[in-house]
């Protein structure tokens, strides 16, 4: 096992060394391809997606698929570390992508190492280390799942305290106009756009939607983002927003946009209804196996690939998603041996 724990720390600094923004994994993607290819197991690859087999894989037995991602966000400008200098201090592994989702994806590809040549277990299993996660990208998980194919269950390598995500939100993004009429602002001419659009932002901003999930609570709705007018003596006649909304598993993503037009008045485009919420039922093996390690389970109010997964999947892995696309991001190291040694003890009970 010390050789497993050795090998994600060390695999996972030389990750972080490589710069791997969304769609320009190429570099943590050759990466990942030649460390499998050292252990002597066959991968593949398909735009910067790595994925390989376990030894004995009997398309008769289901599929279990192990999934994370290898793409991280650009650094923020709080940085005080280099974010592409992977350093320990005081049981902490600093680097840009440690935590989200470096130490998730190396230990999920040291379990994978672990189990890959073992014989006569209950499942086949898939690892795949995806890109284009950040950006829901249809270059990562999406434009893979194709090829693997038939999957019965998965678990998804995202920071949770090694506690398990039984359930996540959806997204839904809206992109909002309203008009209005330009005129001159010294004579008060025309009907401004941004007064217009006053009116929708306090609604989205105040209205509750009635039915609230046990697991992953209210329905929320953010305005993210608003441009109108382009210089001080002109009244505006457009207004654009961004609305970010999470959306609990009481409601379809076509519901909530529904729901949206009968209240507001601007011009409302959805950008996709892809990215929906998801749910594993809390019967299943996996699940249960968790439960009697003494996992909790919880609802998630953050994204990932699980929304674009049509099978059970549960997410889960070391390091705390409130690290997540923070300035100096860390992950402890102990997380990353905890999270090698609960991965292999919740598939020893199922596998």
């Amino acid at each position: 096992m010390e050789n497993l724990y050795n090998d994600a720390i060390g695999l996972l600094k030389q990750l972080i060394a490589i710069p791997s923004y969304s769609r320009e994994e190429q570099g943590t993607a050759r990466l990942i391809q030649t460390y499998l290819q050292s252990k002597n197991i066959a991968v593949e690859r398909l735009v910067n997606n790595v994925w390989a087999k376990n030894k004995y894989f009997d398309p008769k037995k289901p599929v279990l698929l192990l999934n994370s991602h290898h793409d991280t966000v650009k650094p923020n400008t709080a940085y005080t570390n280099n974010p592409f200098n992977a350093f320990e201090d005081s049981g902490k592994l600093y680097g840009l992508g440690s935590n989200d989702a470096g130490g998730c994806l190396t230990a999920l590809l040291c379990t994978f190492v672990h189990f890959y040549d073992k014989q006569d277990m209950a499942y086949n299993i898939i690892f795949a280390a995806t890109a284009e996660e950040e950006i829901s990208g249809v270059n990562g998980i999406e434009a893979l799942l194709p090829h693997l194919g038939v999957i019965d269950v998965a678990i998804v390598g995202e920071p949770t305290k090694m506690q398990m995500a039984i359930a996540e939100k959806g997204l839904l993004v809206l992109d909002c106009i309203s008009n209005g009429i330009t005129g001159h602002a010294a004579r008060n001419e025309g009907q401004n756009a941004i007064y217009a659009a006053l009116n929708d932002i306090k609604w989205f901003s105040s209205f509750e939607f009635p039915e609230i999930s046990a697991l992953l609570g209210p329905v929320k709705m953010n305005v993210t983002v608003i441009k109108a007018g382009e210089q001080h003596n002109v009244i505006p006649a457009e207004c654009r927003f961004t609305v970010d909304i999470r959306v609990n598993d009481c409601y379809t993503n076509e519901e909530v946009l529904e729901i949206v037009k009968e209240h507001v008045q601007c011009d409302v485009q959805p950008r996709s209804f892809r990215l929906r919420s998801t749910a594993i039922d809390t019967g299943h093996a996996l699940v249960i196996a968790g439960k009697q390690l003494g996992l909790e389970a919880f609802g998630s109010a953050t994204l990932s690939d699980k929304a674009l997964m049509p099978f059970p999947a549960l997410k889960m892995g070391p390091g705390d998603s409130a690290r997540s696309h923070s300035a100096d991001e860390y992950i402890y190291t102990d997380e990353i041996r905890e999270g090698i040694d609960i991965y292999i003890k919740l598939l020893n009970q199922v596998l």
